[in-house]
């Protein structure tokens, strides 16, 4: 299996003092998000990839320390800044879907682990989110996986991103389902899933995991030749939003499907509402307590306009 690393550049190794803490280290990683040239990160695991192509990241800064790492049915690139995926990325099929119903899903409890292909001083570990008040959140779900090996590769801590537990097991998890039913619905879907900071002013675990203030999960059907996102807080509560696969990479520097045409980047498809685990016959197990915090938009644009001047 093959790891990409990129290393930090000299700039950012000398902010990476004790003196200078982690938010002002990612804060210079989104230091001009617009304007960056696209880096796309080659990958050993096409099948997860509309068109085989990986992601762009068009903010190149979010590139420096990270690791592409290819499990048996999904993606993810994980960063040695934050600790947590940049994104994750997984081909739906009806079929996949058809079996991952049938799959008895395995105790969670005993199955999160850490990412050991990750160097140590990069990777998360149990005790990050231990009494933290957030889930370990799946980007990739549980749920998607169609065998227990697969359930098993998913609960790497590299797949997770610390998510308040409210929209962990209610609203994301209606994204998620909804999500498969589109798979079942249209033969196939691909997805990306992205979590995304407010530059400086993100929380963190312990001061070393990144707190995501929101979460997308963009979705491209091939049967509609149309895509679009689910984008939520990262906080109690029902609200989403349907955003377009170009909004997106504004948001977040990342553009998740890079083999589309423009003209599909910008037009968002109806995407169906949500249904949460009550409305839902998808069964998961989860894990956390308490509540998270919770991010505005406008608090995001206000972050990254004092970012950008």
């Amino acid at each position: 299996m093959t790891i990409l690393v990129l290393s930090l550049p000299r700039y950012l190794r000398k902010l990476n003092a004790p003196r200078f803490g982690a938010t002002t280290l990612l804060a210079a990683l989104f230091l001009n998000t617009l304007g960056l040239s696209a880096h796309a990160a080659p990958t050993s695991c096409p099948a997860n990839f509309y068109d085989g192509q990986a992601p762009d990241l068009v903010n190149a800064k979010l590139a420096t320390h990270t690791y592409s790492l290819c499990f048996s049915e999904f993606a993810v690139l994980d960063s040695g800044l934050t600790r947590t995926p940049l994104y994750s990325a997984d081909h739906l099929t009806a079929e996949r879907i058809a079996l991952a119903r049938r799959q008895r899903r395995v105790d969670a409890a005993d199955t999160f682990h850490e990412e050991t292909r990750l160097p140590a001083q990069d990777r998360a570990v149990l005790s990050d989110y231990a009494r933290s008040g957030y889930d370990r959140g799946h980007m990739s779900p549980n749920g998607d996986m169609s065998s227990a090996s697969a359930q098993g590769e998913s609960f790497t801590l590299a797949n997770m991103v610390p998510q308040n537990p409210n929209n962990n097991r209610h609203l994301w998890e209606g994204v998620e389902a909804t999500t498969r039913t589109l798979a079942s619905r249209y033969g196939d879907v691909y997805v990306v899933t992205v979590p995304i900071f407010a530059a400086a002013q993100t929380r963190w675990l312990h001061n070393r995991v990144a707190i995501p203030a929101r979460l997308a999960k963009a979705v491209f059907v091939p049967a509609l030749r149309g895509a679009a996102v689910y984008l939520t807080d990262n906080a109690p509560g029902m609200k989403w939003q349907t955003i377009s696969v170009a909004q997106l990479r504004d948001l977040s520097g990342i553009d998740v499907f890079p083999a589309l045409p423009e003209s599909v980047k910008e037009a968002a498809i109806k995407l169906p509402e949500p249904k949460p685990f009550s409305q839902s016959y998808e069964r998961r197990s989860y894990s956390g307590e308490n509540e998270g915090e919770h991010y505005s938009n406008a608090l995001l644009y206000h972050s990254f306009k004092l970012l950008m001047r």
